[in-house]
C-alpha cells in the first residue's frame, strides 16, 4: 500500500509510529472504565456467547438500551477495522499477483478500470473469509485454529524484516533513510523480536484445561501445514518464476518511487 501514498518514505513510518501511540491512548480510555465496572469474572468466563463486553456494559448501565447505545461506537470501530483489513488484504494479494507469486496471477493482478481497485483480488479475499466463516459451523476448534494461525503469520511477517534489518544488515539500510528513530528504533526492533519469540508459542497453546479434542489449539498444526504448502509451491513455481519487486538500483525516495512506477509499469490506485 506504500505505492499509493505520497512521500511514503516519511509518511508511512509516521503513520505506523503515530498509530501505536493513538491506539495506546484509545485503549486506555476504553479499558480503564471497563475494569472499574467488571461484574463477576467467573460469570463472564462462562458466557455462552463468548463475548463479555456487551454483558459488562449492560451490567454497568443497568438497561439494554443504554448498553446498545454504548456499543454503537465499538461496532463502528469494528466496521472501520474490517474495511482496513479488506483493503490491506486485497492490495497484498494484488502485489503478489503482480509479481507472479500466486496461482492465477494474470487474473488477480487485474485492476478494475471503472472502480480503479483490484476487484478480483478483493473478491478472492472475500471468498476465503466466507469459507473460514463456514468452518465455524462445523468445528469451533478448527475455526479457532485458522484465526490463531493468522495472528501467528502476521506476527512473523512483522518480525522477519525487522530481524533481517537488525541482525543481518545491522540497520545499514536505515542510515541514510528519510525517517530514522535512532537508538529508539533499535530498542523497538529488539522488543518486536522478543515479543515474537513469546507470542508464537503463546498463540499455539490451549486456552483452557483440561485439554480435550474440542479445546485443543490446533494452530500449530495449521501453521506447519501452511508452511509445507508454501514451501512446495515455492519449490514448484516460485523458485523459477518469482524474483520479487525489481528495486535494484532505484533510490526509493519520493522521486525514486515515481521512477520505479514508471519503469516497471506499477499501477497506482487513487
Amino acid at each position: 500500500m506504500c505505492e499509493e501514498v505520497h512521500e511514503p518514505a516519511t509518511q508511512v513510518p509516521k503513520a505506523m509510529v503515530g498509530g501505536v501511540f493513538a491506539n495506546f491512548l484509545a485503549g486506555l480510555f476504553i479499558l480503564i472504565p471497563i475494569t472499574f465496572v467488571l461484574p463477576d469474572i467467573s460469570m463472564l468466563a462462562n458466557l455462552a456467547s463468548g463475548q463479555p463486553v456487551p454483558t459488562i456494559i449492560k451490567s454497568a448501565t443497568g438497561n439494554s438500551a443504554g448498553a446498545f447505545c454504548l456499543l454503537i461506537p465499538l461496532l463502528a470501530l469494528g466496521l472501520i477495522c474490517g474495511m482496513g483489513c479488506v483493503t490491506a488484504a486485497s492490495r497484498c494479494t494484488w502485489a503478489f499477483a503482480r509479481d507472479g507469486a500466486i496461482p492465477g496471477s494474470g487474473w488477480f493482478k487485474q485492476v478494475n478500470s471503472r472502480l480503479e481497485i483490484p476487484l478480483n483480488a478483493m473478491m478472492l479475499g472475500m471468498a476465503i473469509e466466507i469459507l473460514l466463516g463456514l468452518i465455524y459451523f462445523g468445528s469451533a476448534a478448527a475455526f479457532n485454529a485458522f484465526s490463531g494461525v493468522g495472528v501467528i503469520f502476521l506476527t512473523l511477517s512483522y518480525a522477519m524484516p525487522v530481524a533481517v534489518s537488525l541482525i543481518l544488515r545491522r540497520r545499514k539500510d536505515l542510515k541514510n533513510s528519510s525517517f530514522n528513530l535512532g537508538a529508539l528504533g533499535v530498542f523497538c526492533n529488539v522488543v518486536c523480536l522478543a515479543w515474537t519469540l513469546l507470542a508464537i508459542p503463546l498463540f499455539s497453546m490451549p486456552t483452557m484445561i483440561p485439554v480435550t479434542l474440542e479445546s485443543m489449539n490446533y494452530a500449530s498444526v495449521v501453521f506447519v501445514g501452511f508452511v509445507a504448502v508454501s514451501a512446495v509451491w515455492y519449490w514448484v513455481w516460485g523458485y523459477r518464476n518469482y524474483a520479487g519487486p525489481p528495486t535494484k538500483g532505484v533510490e526509493m525516495n519520493a522521486e525514486g518511487l515515481d521512477e520505479f512506477r514508471e519503469v516497471h509499469k506499477v499501477t497506482v490506485f487513487p
